[in-house]
């Protein structure tokens, strides 16, 4: 019984190291372009530009399948950042896909309306709204990116969209961080 231990523990422990080993020597590396892209989107994850998230539109524009002007809460300072980054001209917010917020919003639960369904909380692709079920729900507003997206499941209409009230830790540089080019 012992002896069978041993094999077995030492079978894993192969599994294991050849498991690491596979894992250091086939890394995969994402595109660098991509990344430099994602950074530049607003992490926002509301998939208004059609792509599931913030990543997957920014892989999009890496391969050249979508374009840049189709994030409205990352609005004009996304598109002219992107512009700068590609080496492309800017083009205006294409309204097929929305308009940008003219301020920044986080969602407001009204703590004595909320029934505790727990639906705005599968629906946050942030992981922002916090609660039980039966039990009132609440948003972490530092991690809300206003969305929208718990607003349609909520059955009792208890989520409001409110401005963020600037604060330093709330404040953003209106203007794009425009890349520099590297110098040869």
């Amino acid at each position: 019984m012992l002896s069978a231990l041993f094999v077995v523990g030492g079978l894993a422990a192969l599994f294991g190291l050849l498991l690491g080993f596979a894992a250091i020597r086939f890394r995969v590396e994402g595109d660098p372009l991509a990344d430099k892209i994602d950074k530049l989107l607003p992490q926002t994850q509301c998939g208004q530009c059609t792509f599931p998230g913030c990543r997957p539109y920014a892989e999009a524009i890496a391969k050249g399948e979508a374009d840049i002007n189709q994030c409205p809460p990352g609005g004009e300072v996304t598109i002219q950042a992107l512009a700068g980054l590609l080496g492309v001209e800017p083009k205006p917010l294409n309204a097929e896909h929305g308009e940008a917020p003219a301020q920044a919003l986080v969602a407001l639960i009204d703590e004595q309306t909320c029934i505790g369904c727990t639906l705005c909380i599968q629906a946050c692709p942030v992981d922002a709204i916090v609660g039980a079920a039966k039990h009132m729900h609440t948003v972490i507003e530092a991690e809300c990116t206003g969305c929208k997206l718990c607003l349609p499941p909520c059955p009792v209409d208890c989520i409001l969209m409110v401005a963020v009230q600037p604060s330093p830790t709330t404040w953003k540089w209106p203007y794009p961080i425009i890349p520099l080019k590297e110098v040869a």
